[in-house]
């Protein structure tokens, strides 16, 4: 289901060749200035900064001049502005270690900036996928695995369906042209998971025999 990968990538994003037959469909990484909003909570973060210091300038304007008390505020500015830089670094890394790969057979994502992970998922063991659009084209497609999969809510972060901890959801966060892709993929789902599968029928004296 997934696996460390050190090693070198025969295709970008995948840690093989895929199989004779097989087409990747698409390929992308998530747009890391959304991943930052949507994953990494940036704009809370920045109005939780701004709050402190309003609260700050206001708790102390009338206990001294007006430039002190601008001058109290700032270290609260000063602070949001370097956690916000470091939440944009660690979404840009993110996004940037990140490759999403939808191929007719399957979904492979790797992931992870430090331990890097991929994750298989053929479209045998997917049971669902929701589409999460948002403003511009980017969103979010969750895939809901099927069966006994189980996979970790932290390792697969911040590749995964928020707040759906029980049952983890790996996601293709944020990305480009999110409706199209999406279309992408289910036309794939459903074209492998109809296809028959043709065993033997054996003769029954065959059968008898046995």
């Amino acid at each position: 289901m997934s696996h460390d990968d050190f090693e070198i990538e025969p295709v970008e994003g995948l840690p093989e060749k895929p199989p004779e037959g097989e087409q990747i469909l698409w390929q992308g990484r998530p747009d890391w200035w959304r991943l930052s909003i949507e994953a990494l909570s940036l704009k809370w973060v920045a109005g939780y900064f701004l709050l402190l210091a309003a609260w700050q300038f206001i708790s102390v304007v009338d206990l001294m001049p007006l430039g002190r008390a601008i001058g109290a505020a700032v270290p609260f500015l000063l602070l949001g502005l370097v956690v916000c830089g470091l939440l944009i670094a660690v979404a840009y890394v993110q996004a940037r270690a990140t490759m999403y790969t939808v191929t007719d057979a399957r979904v492979v994502m790797r992931i992870g900036a430090a331990l890097t992970v991929t994750l298989n998922l053929p479209y045998t063991q997917v049971g669902n996928a929701m589409l999460d659009l948002r403003k511009g084209g980017t969103g979010t497609i969750a895939l809901e695995t099927l069966g006994e999969t189980r996979l970790s809510y932290l390792v697969c972060w911040p590749h995964i369906r928020p707040w759906h901890m029980r049952q983890a959801q790996p996601a293709l966060r944020c990305i480009p042209e999110a409706e199209r892709v999406a279309h992408l993929l289910a036309e794939a789902a459903q074209a492998r998971v109809s296809v028959p599968k043709v065993t033997r029928d054996l003769p029954a004296r065959a059968v008898a025999a046995e």
